[in-house]
């Protein structure tokens, strides 16, 4: 059967599904992968200048609850219906973003985000459950093929184009977010229609109370248990690429060269994505992650389909481990790069196995608690994540805690001049107490205090998920999947 033939079979609602997925992961990582710099970049800028220990609250615990709560809010759906929830999806996540833009304090931008995570709470189970509910055992494989390519194109024009508009206006990145908000709440409108029967309000309490039995339910088996808890080492690891890298990129990286050599090849596009001190932005390079995604999925799932998933996933987190290790120990633009490629190499191959793994040993009157569960390693990965790119990525490889290290060397803590200090003015401060340009402090810096070695760390973390996955697979379930 021609893949024409299969597109046809598809229902008007299987496409508002995916358009409506394409806008709000456009949203959601346009925002997102700028978050970490919105939150400690200096304040002169439009940024809030928290510290990273701070950051890494805000982040963290929001982006917990965002894999936490679908295990509550599918029960919830069933109760609101489907077109409700994703209507109150939109309302919170639209009024998320924009009280991120206005706020500026810690205590309303935690809230604000914690406020932002639940709307995305709400939505995630929604639209995956629609393309499951509009294709069959025929068009499923290219259905759910042409969903997880929506999920990529969103993830890598958000922050693409974000990476750009910031240059101009931190608003701008919101109003991006809430303007594809608003477009998936006009669709839902207009062309969702409802698929479930709402159940009473004694049927909601049984199944909020019955997601919980499930879960207890699936967690007693205890090698099940200990695969989640090593999945949730590869999860802390692989969420350093929203929550430390974008501010490493910022602080460390010289993106000059690439941007030079673009120029050459492509003048115009160079000059739209560039910035006004001819570099890429740390958002804009991020996203490129999500870039070769789209170009090497289908090439890389084909290779490891030939190995077991344990196997596969053992060897996709070594492989990221690779890309951790090339994206936080240099500055050299063109290594980070290609970290980026080789780390989403790693992801390619190591997070669709996780899924299928869970799928194959799952029994087979269990298989949807098994899958609601694989969300919680990805929650308390997120949670780990905000911690380590908190207090300790700061102390290790934050340039400004470096800077009042190097100062206070010095005998001199010229942060205690004025409290106001924005952290470009304490830069600027510096400079004039050292007698450095500003490249020749930062390079002062990188020598003497090793930021990169930051990799150690996260690196370390993908390394020690690689080998418990290892033993896990030889010694607990040696010949089974």
């Amino acid at each position: 059967m021609g893949i024409v033939t299969v597109f046809r079979k598809f229902s008007r609602i299987f496409w508002a599904s995916n358009v409506i997925e394409l806008f709000e992961r456009w949203a959601w990582y346009g925002f997102y992968m700028a978050f970490a710099l919105y939150l400690v970049n200096s304040a002169d800028t439009g940024a809030l200048g928290f510290s990273q220990a701070q950051k890494g609250i805000i982040m963290g615990t929001g982006s917990m609850l965002l894999y936490f709560l679908p295990i509550l809010t599918g029960a919830i759906a069933d109760k609101l219906g489907y077109k409700r929830m994703l209507l109150l999806s939109f309302v919170l996540y639209a009024s998320g973003y924009y009280m991120l833009m206005t706020f500026n304090s810690f205590g309303l931008i935690f809230f604000a985000f914690i406020w932002t995570c639940v709307g995305g709470a709400f939505f995630k189970p929604i639209i995956s459950a629609m393309i499951a509910r509009n294709t069959n055992q025929e068009t499923s494989s290219i259905g759910f093929g042409i969903f997880y390519m929506m999920v990529n194109i969103g993830a890598f024009i958000g922050p693409f184009i974000a990476g750009i508009v910031m240059n101009l206006s931190w608003d701008y990145v919101f109003y991006l977010s809430i303007g594809s908000i608003l477009f998936n709440f006009l669709i839902t409108l207009l062309f969702f229609r409802e698929p479930v029967t709402k159940t009473g309000t004694g049927q909601l309490k049984k199944n909020i109370r019955q997601a919980f039995q499930n879960i207890g339910k699936v967690l007693v088996n205890w090698k099940y248990l200990i695969f989640l808890i090593i999945m949730s080492l590869f999860w802390t690891a692989f969420n350093q690429l929203y929550y430390s890298f974008p501010v490493f990129l910022d602080q460390w990286a010289d993106t000059a060269p690439l941007f030079k050599a673009l120029h050459n090849l492509w003048p115009g596009f160079a000059n739209t994505i560039g910035t006004a001190d001819g570099t890429i932005s740390a958002v804009t390079f991020s996203s490129m992650d999500a870039f070769f995604i789209i170009l090497f999925q289908l090439a890389v799932s084909t290779f490891v389909m030939r190995f077991r998933p344990l196997h596969a996933i053992t060897g996709g987190i070594l492989v990221l481990a690779a890309g951790l290790f090339l994206m936080f120990s240099t500055p050299v633009g063109w290594m980070i790069l290609l970290g980026i490629l080789i780390f989403g190499l790693g992801e390619m191959a190591s997070s669709p196995k996780f899924t299928e793994y869970i799928g194959r040993i799952a029994p087979d009157d269990q298989k949807a608690l098994y899958m609601g569960t694989s969300y919680l390693p990805i929650a308390a990965g997120h949670q780990l994540a905000g911690w380590l790119s908190g207090g300790i990525f700061e102390r290790i490889a934050d340039k400004y805690y470096l800077l009042g290290k190097e100062l206070a060397a010095r005998g001199k803590d010229i942060q205690e001049i004025s409290v106001n200090f924005s952290k470009n003015d304490y830069w600027q401060e510096a400079l004039r107490h050292t007698g450095l340009s500003s490249r020749e402090l930062q390079e002062l810096l990188w020598n003497t205090y090793h930021p990169g070695h930051i990799w150690m760390l996260y690196s370390g973390i993908a390394v020690f998920a690689a080998c418990c996955l290892w033993l896990y697979n030889r010694f607990l379930i040696g010949k089974r999947p």
